[in-house]
C-alpha cells in the first residue's frame, strides 16, 4: 500500500478523528513540528491539532529542503489539501505565516476550500518585500541575527557541529519566506487575526496591520509583550486568544 502523502507532512501531538475543527500549525524558521507539541492541553477539545512537518529537517532531514515560497506551497496543497476537510483554521508565526498564507491562497486557487480563520504572527503582511533580507547574511552575520532575535538557545550557536545542521535549515527558511510577495488580487473571505510583539524589531504596527488588505471579511491586530519570539514568552496569551476564536469557529461552523 502506498503511504498517504499527508502523513509525512502532517503530525498529530493529540489525533481526534472526531474534531469539530481543525488547527493547522506553521513553525517558525528551522523550526518543526514539536514546537507545537504540547498546544493541544491548552486548546478546546473539540480541536485537534495538526503541525506541519517539513522536509529537511527531524524526521525528514535527508529530504531536499525548499528555499523558494512558490515550489512548497505547491507541494503542500497537493500533499494535505485533500485532508483538510472543513473546518480548518491555520497559524503560522513568522516564515509560518507566509507559508500558511500562500498555502491558503493555493488552495482557494484549487476551489479546495478555505479556512474558517487565518492567524498571522510575527510576520509583515505578504504583499510587503522585506525590508532587511537576512537569507543573504554571510553566515556569522545570520547568526549574530539569530541572536539577538531569540528564539534559539544560544547554546546552538557555541557548538560548531550545530551550528552546521541549524543554519542551512534556517537560511533556507528564511529564503522561502523572503523572497517572493503575495500580492493583493485575491484576497481570502475568513477573518484574519494577526498577532505581533511590541518589542519585536523585526515587525512594526503598521506591517501587521498591512495583513487587513488581505482579507473581505474581518481583521484584528494583537499586541503581546514579547519580542518576536513572543509565542514563547506570552504562551499562555498567545493559547487563550486562540481558544477564544476558535471556540467562536466552531459554533458558527455548527449553525
Amino acid at each position: 500500500m502506498t503511504p498517504d502523502p499527508a502523513t509525512r507532512w502532517l503530525v498529530r501531538p493529540r489525533p481526534n478523528p472526531r474534531a469539530a475543527l481543525r488547527l493547522v500549525c506553521f513553525p517558525y524558521a528551522g523550526g518543526g513540528a514539536t514546537v507545537f507539541r504540547t498546544w493541544p492541553d491548552a486548546l478546546p477539545p473539540e480541536v485537534e491539532l495538526l503541525a506541519v512537518a517539513l522536509p529537511g529537517r527531524d524526521a525528514r532531514a535527508r529530504e531536499p529542503r525548499f528555499d523558494r515560497l512558490t515550489p512548497l506551497v505547491d507541494s503542500l496543497a497537493d500533499a494535505i489539501g485533500p485532508e483538510l476537510r472543513a473546518p480548518f483554521a491555520i497559524f503560522g508565526h513568522s516564515f509560518g505565516a507566509m507559508v500558511g498564507f500562500g498555502l491558503a491562497r493555493e488552495l482557494q486557487r484549487r476551489s479546495l476550500g478555505q479556512p474558517v480563520h487565518f492567524f498571522a504572527s510575527a510576520r509583515r503582511a505578504p504583499q510587503l518585500p522585506e525590508r532587511i533580507p537576512l537569507h543573504q547574511l554571510s553566515d556569522p552575520e545570520l547568526v549574530a541575527a539569530l541572536r539577538q532575535l531569540g528564539g534559539t538557545p544560544d547554546e546552538v550557536f557555541d557548538v560548531p557541529e550545530l551550528v552546521d545542521y541549524f543554519l542551512p535549515i534556517v537560511r533556507a527558511d528564511i529564503a522561502v519566506s523572503e523572497t517572493e510577495t503575495i500580492g493583493l488580487d485575491a484576497p481570502l473571505s475568513c477573518p484574519i487575526t494577526v498577532m505581533g510583539g511590541a518589542g519585536d524589531d523585526r515587525v512594526t504596527v503598521d506591517e501587521l496591520d498591512a495583513w487587513r488588505a488581505q482579507t473581505r471579511g474581518p481583521f484584528e491586530r494583537e499586541l503581546y509583550p514579547g519580542g518576536h519570539f513572543f509565542l514563547h514568552s506570552d504562551r499562555d496569551q498567545v493559547l487563550g486568544s486562540l481558544s477564544r476564536r476558535l471556540t467562536r469557529a466552531i459554533a458558527f461552523a455548527g449553525r
